[in-house]
């Protein structure tokens, strides 16, 4: 056989087998470009809505001196627990008290003419104006006797409420004057938790209560829960239930509103002046919701692909209400019956025919963590 007729075989051969090679690359490439699609999933949803905090005591005051001169005694220290009425300073009371027994001892004498000018009277030999004289000296003495008392009773330093005691602000004879401040006192038991909210977030919450007319400044938040997040990241672990208390104005300035949450301290873990986190956490029933990834951005507006009852891939707005960590809650753009492109996003183009197989969103839904692995 020539070689010329050898060539002529090989070429012939290679000709039959070039339509069947182009037919499988043909079929293995719209495999490979075949997309995915699904529908929204309608579930309930729990939002998470963060705000910077300042923990406040719901009882924190100065503790002053009500009487002039020495601190004759310190009784507590800083940090210390200490509870109603228990005595925390004591000022040199020598000179109160020598002024109370005077005034006791006058009240004492005018009793005793009191009672002396009523005999007499008894026998006719005073007036009655008399009598009534001498009861006026006795209640003035007396009165005099009460405010001697009540002034040495003052340079004993009571607490009163209980409480943690904070930084001492005298020592230890210290000349001080009617007013000093010597420390603090705070009420840990329930901890005053503040925070600021935006006026439309305000008016969203206020949206889902009904009005409450008895006590107007609270605002209950349905269908939520309150926790605090420490400045370490953890989790407090008393909550502070679904109502909060609402200032009476706006900062307009800010255009925010003072928020307040009220939660339980037993423990005694925080203290007044810290920081953390507010979380509300809101459950939103019949949400829609989509995965992150089905969705592209063009000129800060979001999109997904739609596929039309004729077949037909389009493209289409949607309106984000709030984002989870791989998905969207939608405000609007979408039905809960319509299918959008899931897995080809970047493969089709407005006005496309392909074909696609669907799945399921509960199952695109589940997938959504391994995909973003």
């Amino acid at each position: 056989m020539k070689t010329s007729q050898i060539l002529a075989l090989i070429l012939g051969t290679i000709s039959l087998c070039l339509p069947a090679c182009q037919k499988h690359e043909d079929k293995s490439d719209a495999e490979h470009h075949k997309i995915v699609v699904t529908s929204p999933k309608v579930k309930d949803v729990v939002l998470t809505q963060q705000y910077v905090c300042q923990i406040h005591s719901q009882r924190h005051i100065k503790v002053c001196a009500m009487a002039n001169g020495y601190i004759e005694d310190i009784r507590v220290k800083e940090g210390q627990a200490v509870k109603k009425g228990d005595v925390m300073f004591k000022i040199l009371p020598t000179l109160y008290k020598a002024r109370w027994d005077a005034e006791a001892a006058e009240a004492k004498l005018a009793k005793l003419e009191l009672n002396f000018t009523k005999g007499l009277s008894k026998d006719n030999v005073v007036s009655p104006n008399e009598v009534a004289l001498y009861e006026a000296k006795l209640a003035k003495a007396s009165a005099k006797a009460k405010l001697a008392e009540a002034e040495w009773s003052f340079t004993s330093v009571k607490a009163p409420f209980t409480g943690i005691v904070d930084r001492q602000d005298q020592q230890l004879g210290s000349l001080i004057k009617e007013g000093e401040v010597l420390t603090t006192l705070s009420d840990n038991s329930l901890m005053w938790v503040y925070f600021n909210v935006p006026e439309a977030r305000y008016l969203d919450y206020k949206a889902h209560q009904g009005m409450n007319l008895e006590n107007p400044q609270l605002l209950e938040l349905p269908d939520s829960r309150i926790e605090l997040m420490l400045a370490n990241g953890k989790l407090f672990e008393y909550g502070a239930g679904d109502t909060v208390t609402v200032e009476g104005k706006f900062n307009n300035e800010t255009g925010n509103i003072a928020f307040r949450a009220d939660f339980p301290n037993p423990k005694g873990l925080l203290r007044h002046g810290q920081t953390g986190t507010v979380m509300i956490h809101r459950t939103q029933k019949d949400a829609m919701v989509i995965p992150q990834r089905a969705t592209f951005e063009i000129l800060n507006k979001q999109y997904v692909w739609v596929i039309s009852k004729d077949g037909k891939i389009h493209q289409r707005e949607i309106v984000i209400q709030n984002e989870l960590d791989d998905l969207y809650v939608l405000k609007s753009g979408l039905d809960a019956d319509e299918r959008f492109v899931l897995e080809g996003v970047r493969q089709v183009h407005d006005g496309d025919t392909r074909e696609y197989e669907f799945v399921e969103p509960d199952k695109a839904l589940a997938n959504q963590k391994q995909h973003a692995e």
